[in-house]
C-alpha cells in the first residue's frame, strides 16, 4: 500500500486489517497528475482522479480496486498508474458515467468490471449490487468492511459480456456526472 501513497488525494482513511498485512484505503487516486506549479516541484491539482476508490493490498499484491471514473477516455491513465499490479486474483470495478452498458475487460488475468453509473456514491452501489447492508458489517473497523466487500466480491458474478476496450472507447455517451446536494 505504501507504494500507493504519493498517489492518495483527498484521503479517508488508510489503515491495517485484523488480517495481518492486509491493508485498506478509501479516498481518491491520482491517475494524472497536474503541471508542475512553481519551482519547489510543488504540483497544481491532479487532472484526472479515480473518484471515491477503495483500495485492498495484502502485502504487496493489489487484490481489490473499485472507484468511478468520469469517462472510460480516463481507463488508459489507470493502466499507466496501477495496470502493473492487477493481476488474477485482482478485483476491479469502475463505476464509468460515460457508458450505456456494463461489460468486463480483462488486463493480466483479472476481470475489470465497468459498470454505468452517474449518480450515486461507489460504497453504496457496490454493496447493493453485492446485497450487503448495515447490519453485515457491525462491529467491523473501516478497513475490515473493505475485506468483507472484497471477499464477497470473490465470488460474484455480474453477468455482463466481455468487451475489447478498444470497442468500448468508441461506444461511449456523452453523460456527465451529475451531482446532488446542498444548495
Amino acid at each position: 500500500m505504501d507504494r500507493y501513497e504519493s498517489l492518495f488525494f483527498n484521503a479517508n482513511f488508510k489503515e491495517a486489517a485484523s488480517e495481518a498485512g492486509w491493508v485498506a484505503y478509501r479516498g481518491e487516486l491520482i491517475l494524472k497528475e497536474g503541471e508542475v506549479a512553481d519551482a519547489q516541484g510543488r504540483r497544481k491539482p491532479p487532472v484526472e482522479v479515480l473518484k471515491q476508490a477503495i483500495l485492498l493490498t495484502a502485502g504487496e499484491e493489489l487484490k481489490l480496486l473499485v472507484g468511478s471514473i468520469d469517462e472510460l477516455q480516463f481507463f488508459p491513465a489507470l493502466m499507466d498508474k496501477y495496470g502493473a499490479d492487477i493481476k488474477p486474483g485482482s478485483l476491479v470495478v469502475l463505476y464509468t458515467v460515460n457508458i450505456d452498458n456494463p461489460f468486463v475487460y480483462t488486463v493480466n488475468g483479472a476481470p475489470v468490471v465497468f459498470i454505468p453509473m452517474v449518480q450515486g456514491m461507489v460504497w453504496t452501489e457496490l454493496c447493493e449490487v453485492l446485497g450487503l447492508e448495515k447490519g453485515d458489517f457491525k462491529g467491523m473497523g473501516a478497513a475490515d468492511k473493505v475485506v468483507k466487500v472484497y471477499e464477497e466480491l470473490k465470488s460474484h458474478d455480474f453477468k455482463c459480456p466481455e468487451v475489447a476496450i478498444e470497442e468500448a472507447l468508441g461506444k461511449t455517451n456523452a453523460n456527465k456526472r451529475e451531482n446532488h446536494g446542498a444548495i
